[in-house]
């Protein structure tokens, strides 16, 4: 993952309303959430649930798919890991006593 990739996702994820819509769709496994149960789960207004769910979207963080009339978000997990991976990537990586220290055992 790209530094600026990283940081629009973090950027996205650095609002309160949108984490917790981002959290909720991440417990939500596969199935995703229909978006009027996100916003009674959520307590959310329409206008400001739309706002920020175009945010997450824009950045790649969620999908939404219509399935007849109702439209249903989904968390982008693979994109999730590689936000998650880029952060530990380099972990302790300067720091000598980080090492690996299975050998030393």
């Amino acid at each position: 993952m790209k530094l600026d990739d990283a940081a629009a996702h973090l950027e996205a994820l650095g609002n309160p309303t949108r984490l917790k819509i981002y959290r909720a769709l991440v417990r939500a496994g596969d199935a995703g959430l229909p978006v009027g149960r996100l916003q009674d789960k959520l307590k959310i207004a329409p206008s400001t649930l739309s706002h920020h769910i175009k945010t997450l979207v824009m950045v790649g963080l969620i999908s939404q798919v219509r399935e007849a009339t109702t439209l249903v978000c989904h968390a982008n997990y693979e994109v999730m890991r590689g936000l998650v991976d880029f952060l530990v990537a380099e972990c302790c990586a300067d720091a000598a006593e980080c090492k690996d220290t299975s050998a030393a055992a």
